[in-house]
């Protein structure tokens, strides 16, 4: 692919999980862009604790999660972390080694953070719109069938999510190549615990002071919250919370899956009685681990995952 640079990932730019700590590792990775969109940003190197919370990120870029029999599907994971760090150690390295596992290629969203010196909110939308098109112009080459790509998201990823999965004709940056002139809409979508709306009551999230935060409008508030959005080309949408969410109310979940109906977009949500935030592939004592079985289940009422995969 010659307009995207390909490398490999090492010590200090990005870091994985072993024994509890992240620790070095190599895996192939995408930047995104040629000439990164709102800069300065903050420069330098990204800084990543011994969890594998990212933060200082100056070069977005998509973490590939290979399998060695890929299946034709394809998942953009993209972590929570309020939109002030990536919880890539507890959400989208887990969760892309999970995919990994199953035969599905996951793409792991490393995206800009707004308030790290960039000059619009809007560059995690424009990451993760450039990711979708990036991932199926190379369809191809990683056996990827473009019918079947999709995001998967956790609490503030589950709003980058479903965010650009109902604004994907939305024009968040000026095109830069061909790469620009492709579908950037996902076949598919799941938001786990994920934040929806930015409006009352429900505007107390870290995402909401990251995006906005205490000088904006109603108007703002309903520009940025998803069920919004939501329109009658949104895909299909998966949703799991828990009901006892102390950080992202479940009326998020709730919120999302109504305007989906509204809109006659095929969707299912799940409430799990505990559990709490921050969950990635499941807490324990708890069944939360649950929603993966059921992922894969919804995945193969919709065709997309068959029963020999």
């Amino acid at each position: 692919m010659k307009n995207i640079f390909f490398s490999f990932l090492f010590f200090g730019s990005l870091l994985y999980a072993q024994n509890g700590l992240f620790t070095q590792a190599q895996l192939p990775f995408i930047n995104l862009w040629k000439k990164i969109p709102d800069g300065p940003g903050p420069g330098g190197e990204s800084i990543v604790s011994a969890k594998g919370s990212i933060t200082h990120i100056s070069t977005p870029k998509l973490i590939i999660h290979q399998p060695q029999n890929p299946n034709g599907i394809a998942i953009l994971v993209i972590s929570g972390g309020g939109y002030a760090h990536i919880e890539s150690g507890s959400e989208g390295y887990p969760a892309s080694e999970w995919l990994k596992s199953l035969g599905i290629t996951a793409f792991e969203l490393q995206y800009r953070l707004p308030e790290e010196g960039w000059a619009n909110i809007s560059v995690p939308f424009q990451d993760a719109q450039r990711a979708l098109r990036i991932i199926r112009k190379n369809a191809g080459k990683y056996k990827i069938d473009p019918n079947k790509i999709g995001v998967l998201g956790f609490s503030a990823g589950g709003h980058l999510a479903g965010y650009i999965s109902s604004t994907f004709n939305t024009v968040y940056y000026h095109p830069q190549d061909d790469i620009d002139l492709i579908s950037a809409q996902p076949n598919f979508t799941a938001m786990i615990y994920p934040v929806v709306s930015m409006l009352p009551p429900n505007n107390t999230t870290h995402s909401f002071k990251s995006l906005l935060g205490k000088g904006s409008d109603e108007q703002d508030q309903a520009n940025l919250s998803v069920e919004k959005q939501v329109n009658a080309q949104t895909p299909i949408t998966f949703l799991a919370q828990s009901e006892d969410d102390p950080i992202s109310p479940v009326e998020n979940s709730i919120l999302m899956y109504q305007a989906l109906k509204d809109h006659k977009v095929p969707a299912e949500l799940h409430l799990f009685q505990s559990g709490g935030h921050g969950w990635g592939l499941g807490k324990k004592g708890t069944n939360t681990g649950e929603w993966k079985e059921l992922f894969l289940k919804w995945l193969k009422v919709n065709g997309i995952y068959t029963s020999d995969q």
